[in-house]
């Protein structure tokens, strides 16, 4: 539901991927966007209306994105596909962050967009320290890439868990990702992603930045 620059961009590369496609807008010019190659079905329609879901095929998709411009709109349509026709994967687009964890305790997962959007441009604008590179819809918990203090490397990689509030997601390695084992070691050069609290961003940081018998 939703035919602006997000909805048009996910119906090309779904169809592209070789799934079949059914977009849904209230504007008709709006399927201007997905191109004369588009071969999907477009819907003039409100995204949370049987009839047009119905119309759109609703009854035997396998997932739902709700990407209009309205918070209420994409969760009302998310959670009719969900509820009323058994649609499992479905997602919704919240553009107010503070909306964003009441509607992920209802069930539909959600992106919202202003969180994301403030992370990668706050990893441009301060390049140095953490980087937040995923943070869940509630905005408590975030995958950060982290650069330790020198005296890290050469140390084992599970050491960081049992120092820190954090957990060692994985290790970037000369451009490729590892999951660290019981005894894999810090390089230099390496990339370190841990998953850590939003609570204890502060904390982790503070003990990575010193050598990790100095961490506090």
């Amino acid at each position: 539901m939703g035919c602006g620059r997000v909805g048009s961009s996910l119906a090309i590369e779904l169809e592209a991927a070789g799934h079949s496609v059914a977009i849904i807008d209230q504007a008709r010019d709006a399927f201007r966007r997905l191109g004369p190659d588009f071969k999907g079905l477009t819907i003039t329609g409100v995204g949370f209306d049987s009839d047009t879901l119905l119309e759109a095929g609703i009854e035997r998709a396998d997932a739902f994105a709700a990407v209009s411009n309205g918070d209420n709109s994409n969760i009302l349509a998310a959670r009719v596909a969900r509820e009323t026709y058994g649609v499992q994967n479905t997602v919704a687009r919240i553009y107010d962050p503070g909306r964003a964890e009441i509607y992920q305790r209802l069930g539909i997962p959600t992106v919202a967009t202003v969180i994301w959007a403030t992370d990668q441009i706050m990893r441009r604008l301060v390049p140095e320290g953490s980087r937040s590179e995923w943070r869940d819809a509630t905005g408590t918990v975030q995958l950060a890439e982290m650069h330790p203090h020198k005296s890290w490397y050469g140390k084992a990689a599970l050491l960081i868990d049992q120092i820190t509030p954090a957990r060692v997601a994985f290790i970037t390695r000369l451009g490729e990702a590892l999951i660290p084992k019981e005894h894999t070691v810090l390089q230099e050069g390496d990339l370190l992603h841990v998953m850590v609290l939003d609570s204890d961003m502060a904390t982790t940081e503070k003990a990575l930045s010193h050598p990790p018998d100095e961490a506090p």
